[in-house]
C-alpha cells in the first residue's frame, strides 16, 4: 500500500501541523528529516500530552507564524496512549487558527523484523524477548492511531531514496516552481523502483558485464558507453526514449503533475541502465528540463547469477 490520501491544501492564515507517528523502523526519522529540507519547523520524540502547550506557544504573526510544524511521536513517548491523543487531537481541530492532520507510517512485521536484524537494534516493545513479540505488541497499540490517520505510507518495500521522494511529493510548495524529474537507474534482480511513474528496461542491449575488462567497471566509464553505442539497437532506441519523453513531460507539467520519476532498469543496475540514464539526463537537460539523476545499484556487487549467462555469437 502506499500514500492512502493526498495531499491536504493548507488554507490561509492557519497554522499548519502534522503529527507523524507510526511503526518503530517505519521511516518517521526519514520523513522529518526531509520535512526539514522542505522548510517545516520539527519537533520530534514529543510528548504528545504537552501537544496543546506547544500549540499555543506559536507565533501568532510574522514568518515563524507561517512555517509550518511537524511533531514527531510514537509508542516510546511516556504515557503512549492511542486513545487519549485521538480524542486530544479531535478537540484540536475545532479550533480555527490552525490545521491539524497525522500521517501513519507502516511496514510489514517481515519487513520491519529484517530491518532490525540488518541493524542489531532492539526492538523498544520487546525488551528480552524476540524482535517479533515486540512488533507484535506495538502494532495492536497503534492500531487505533493507524486506523484514524488521514495519511498512510507503507514503507515495506521503500529503500529510503523512496520514501524520501514520497514525503517531498506530498508536502514540499509547488506554487510558482517548476515540475521535478528524477532520472534513476536500477537492476532488476534487486527489484523493482517502487515508486516509479515510467520503466524503460534496458535489458534487451548487449550486456557489458560479459566481457571481463568492462565487468568492474560502470555505465559512467566511456569504455561500458562506447560498447553499449555499439549495439545497433541502441541508438534508435534511445531516440525514441528521449522524444517520447520529451513529448510527454510537458504535457505532464501542463496537467499541474509537480514529479516525475523516469526509471532504467537492466539485470544488475552497474552497466546498461546506468549508462542510459545518464544520456536521457543529459538530453533533458539540453532540453531546458533540470532532472535529478540517481544510481541505486550502481555500488552493489557484480554478480554472475545475476546476470545471467552471456548472449552465444550467432
Amino acid at each position: 500500500m502506499g500514500v492512502n490520501s493526498g495531499e491536504i491544501e493548507t488554507r490561509s492564515g492557519r497554522q499548519r501541523v502534522l503529527l507523524v507517528t507510526g511503526m518503530l523502523g517505519a521511516g518517521k526519522t526519514t520523513a522529518l528529516r526531509v520535512l526539514e529540507d522542505l522548510g517545516w519547523e520539527i519537533v520530534d520524540n514529543f510528548p504528545i500530552r504537552l501537544l496543546d502547550g506547544l500549540i499555543e506557544s506559536a507565533p501568532e504573526t510574522g514568518e515563524e507564524a507561517r512555517t509550518p510544524l511537524a511533531i514527531g511521536f510514537d509508542s516510546r513517548t511516556r504515557g503512549f496512549n492511542p486513545d487519549r491523543i485521538i480524542a486530544q487531537v479531535k478537540a484540536l481541530e475545532g479550533r480555527d487558527d490552525i490545521e491539524l492532520s497525522t500521517l501513519f507510517l507502516d511496514c510489514s512485521s517481515a519487513e520491519l523484523e529484517r530491518r532490525y536484524n540488518e541493524t542489531r537494534r532492539r526492538h523498544a516493545l520487546a525488551s528480552d524477548a524476540p524482535v517479533s513479540t515486540g512488533i507484535r505488541a506495538e502494532r495492536e497499540v497503534l492500531a487505533p492511531l493507524r486506523r484514524w490517520a488521514e495519511m498512510l505510507i507503507d514503507t515495506s518495500g521503500y529503500t529510503s531514496n523512496d520514501l524520501q521522494r514520497v514525503i517531498r511529493e506530498r508536502f514540499a510548495s509547488t506554487a510558482n516552481e517548476e515540475m521535478t524529474v528524477t532520472v534513476s537507474s536500477f537492476g532488476f534482480s534487486r527489484g523493482m523502483p517502487p515508486v516509479a511513474d515510467l520503466v524503460f528496461d534496458m535489458r534487451f542491449l548487449d550486456n557489458p558485464h560479459w566481457d571481463a575488462e568492462l565487468r568492474p567497471q560502470t555505465g559512467q566509464d566511456p569504455a561500458v558507453g562506447n560498447y553499449i553505442r555499439r549495439d545497433p539497437a541502441f541508438e534508435e532506441a534511445f531516440a525514441r526514449i528521449r522524444d517520447l519523453l520529451l513529448l510527454l513531460l510537458p504535457r505532464y507539467q501542463a496537467q499541474g503533475k509537480a514529479y516525475v520519476h523516469i526509471a532504467f532498469g537492466c539485470t544488475g543496475g552497474r552497466h546498461r541502465s546506468v549508462f542510459t540514464a545518464e544520456q536521457i539526463a543529459a538530453a533533458l537537460r539540453q532540453a531546458g528540463f533540470s532532472p535529478t539523476l540517481l544510481h541505486r545499484n550502481l555500488g552493489s556487487r557484480a554478480a554472475d547469477l545475476l546476470e545471467g549467462g552471456p548472449r552465444r555469437e550467432k
